[in-house]
C-alpha cells in the first residue's frame, strides 16, 4: 500500500509541495483516481482526486477507517548520538517496529545538545509511511536527564545501562499503562544519574551481552518491547 500523509483530512481537502509532486510526477495519478492517506492519529483515509494543478491536488474523502494500534505504549528516553546519522536511523528503525513516544535527552556523558526537529519529524513521518503505520510517534522538545526522572509517570520505568551485570529488559507489570525505557550517550549514564534514577523508581536493566551503540540499544528495546506483546 502507497501511503500519503496529511494532517488537515477532511470531506474536502488540498495536498501541495513534496506529497503532491510525488502523485504526479512519480505515480502519475490523475482526476478521478484514488489514494491512501493517513493523518497520524490511526486512520486510513480513501479520497479521491477531483482538481490537479502544478502544485495542487485538491481531494474528496471517500472512506474512513480506524486502525488498531499496536498492544503496548512505549516511550523511549535517549541522548541524541554524537553523529546525527545515528539519532536519525533510530528514529526511522524505531518507527518501523513500533514506538509511541521519543525524549531526546541530554546526559552527562552527551555529546550532541541539539537535534533538528523539523528534520526528525519528517523522518519519523517517512517511516511511519514506509512502514504502512497509521499512528505518527510523538517527538518531545529536547530535555536534561534530570528534568526527565522528577517527571510524574504511570508507567514501568527502566534504565538500561552498561556499569555492571544485570537481567534482561522484561515488562513484569503488564498492568501498567506503558513502559519508559532510558537509554545513555555512548559514554553511558554516570553513576550519579543512575542513582537518581533509581530514587526516582526506575528499574536498571540490560539490552543484552554486547556493548551496543546508543542508537542500536534503542532499537534492541524497541523490539523487546513490541516481542513482548505481539
Amino acid at each position: 500500500m502507497r501511503l500519503f500523509y496529511s494532517k488537515k483530512i477532511n470531506d474536502s481537502f488540498i495536498l501541495e509541495g513534496q506529497e503532491c509532486r510525488h502523485i504526479s510526477k512519480v505515480l502519475r495519478k490523475k482526476v478521478g483516481d484514488t489514494i491512501n492517506l493517513t493523518d497520524g492519529k490511526g486512520y486510513i483515509y480513501i479520497a479521491k482526486i477531483i482538481h490537479q494543478e502544478k502544485e495542487i491536488i485538491k481531494l474528496e474523502l471517500i472512506e474512513k477507517k480506524l486502525k488498531k494500534k499496536h498492544k503496548y505504549f512505549l516511550h523511549i528516553a535517549i541522548s541524541p548520538t554524537k553523529n546525527k546519522d545515528r539519532f536519525e536511523w533510530f528514529l526511522e528503525k524505531s518507527t518501523e517496529i513500533g514506538i509511541d513516544e521519543i525524549t531526546p535527552i541530554i546526559c552527562e556523558h552527551s555529546e550532541r545538545k541539539k537535534i533538528n526537529f523539523i528534520r526528525c519529524n519528517k523522518i519519523l513521518v517517512s517511516a511511519m509511511k514506509q512502514s504502512t503505520k497509521f499512528h505518527l510517534p510523538k517527538l518531545n522538545n529536547i530535555t536534561t536527564f534530570n528534568k526527565f526522572i522528577n517527571q510524574k509517570f504511570d508507567l514501568n520505568k527502566y534504565i538500561a545501562h552498561c556499569k555492571k551485570d544485570l537481567s534482561l529488559l522484561e515488562v513484569t507489570n503488564k498492568n501498567k499503562k506503558g513502559n519508559i525505557v532510558m537509554i545513555g550517550p555512548e559514554g553511558d549514564f554516570s553513576l550519579i544519574e543512575i542513582n537518581n534514577a533509581l530514587k526516582n523508581n526506575y528499574e536498571e536493566v540490560s539490552l543484552g551481552n554486547s556493548k551496543l551503540r546508543t542508537e542500536t540499544a534503542g532499537v534492541i528495546a524497541t523490539n523487546i518491547i513490541h516481542l513482548t506483546f505481539k
